[in-house]
């Protein structure tokens, strides 16, 4: 999630769990653990655009890693509190801060590597936005005053909601799920993979995907609390295989290669893109919830198989999106796609 959400969250357990004098130091310091494991965003290389999505939630978001985590941040902050602070109560402190991050980065969609080095998979649960304002707004009064009290209470109540949020959030990804099952029955698929997944700030309206063979189904599902499902038609798109889309590409080039990355970041969700040739996206993501604009991918250059590929962020007509985006959030714009977007053959 975003950095103020996992500060805050950083700094609610070791509050909840403090004694009521140590409340303002356990804040900061579960703060800045809460925030420690996003430092893989400097892991990064001009010449190979992949590295920084490749170990974004990688091993410093383990479970295995929480200690070491924990003991460097603690460390940190010791040295520069010049070893004025109990370093045992420092250590706990950030190590609790620290383990809360990648829990709730799971919580999401991007996918996490909980598991590492015993496993690569990216966990993604599904069941939050990567920014949620209804989550962090309540969580941050919640861990302020705690803090300014220097109330425990006030923190285990934050974790409680934090807690129940989630879980409502489970409930509608499968309210979701449920609602995207049933539409691809009536189209007659049998899916081979089904998700779906939150779209920012809000736990109603989500992006559902669907696989049936060699082709991605994207619709938007707006699951209302106090109103009926609703439906945002979207459209097919051939997935794309490197084995069938570059049958003549050398297993071993880099290019290969960096299509192999991208893939398993992407968790196999590629598409090409419908108005960019050339450009392979993570179909998971798009602007709307229903589009088969991706809002990132690579650039596939088949006559350069020895260099590493661009990455790109996209973010076309984001002026005239964002307002639609929020009508359909607000259950006002149920949309069919006016004329069909170009998709690959």
């Amino acid at each position: 999630m975003d950095p103020l959400t996992q500060g805050l969250l950083g700094a609610a357990l070791p509050q909840a769990v403090c004694k009521q004098e140590q409340v303002r130091r356990a804040t900061w310091i579960g703060l800045l653990g809460g925030m420690a494991p996003d430092a893989d965003v400097f892991i990064r290389s001009a010449a190979d655009p992949l590295l920084a999505i490749q170990y974004h939630r990688h091993f410093t978001h383990s479970l295995i890693f929480i200690p070491v985590g924990g003991l460097i941040v603690a460390t940190l902050v010791w040295l520069l509190a010049r070893r004025r602070l109990p370093f045992g109560q420092v250590c706990t402190f950030a190590t609790l801060g620290y383990a809360t991050h990648a829990v709730l980065d799971a919580c999401t969609s991007y996918g996490t590597q909980l598991l590492w080095p015993f496993s690569d998979m990216r966990v993604a649960w599904n069941n939050v936005a990567v920014v949620d304002f209804f989550l962090t707004v309540p969580l941050g009064i919640l861990v302020f005053l705690a803090m300014k009290r220097r109330r425990p209470q006030w923190a285990r109540i934050g974790l409680v909601f934090v807690l129940a949020y989630l879980s409502l959030g489970v409930v509608q990804r499968e309210r979701a799920e449920s609602v995207l099952r049933k539409l691809a029955a009536e189209r007659g698929h049998t899916p081979l993979e089904l998700s779906a997944k939150p779209t920012l700030f809000n736990l109603i309206l989500f992006r559902g995907i669907y696989t049936t063979e060699d082709r991605f189904h994207v619709d938007g599902i707006r699951v209302g609390f106090f109103s009926a499902p609703m439906i945002i038609e979207g459209q097919s798109v051939k997935r794309f295989s490197t084995e069938a889309d570059l049958p003549n590409l050398p297993e071993d080039s880099v290019l290969a290669k960096d299509i192999a990355r991208f893939a398993h970041f992407s968790d196999g969700y590629l598409a090409r893109h419908p108005t960019k040739p050339g450009v392979v996206g993570d179909i998971r993501y798009s602007m709307l919830p229903q589009s088969l604009e991706p809002l990132w991918g690579i650039t596939i250059r088949p006559d350069r198989p020895d260099e590493h590929v661009p990455f790109d962020n996209f973010r076309d007509n984001a002026e005239e999106k964002g307002p639609l985006f929020f009508k359909m959030v607000m259950g006002r714009q149920p949309v069919k796609p006016e004329a069909p977007l170009p998709t690959s053959p």
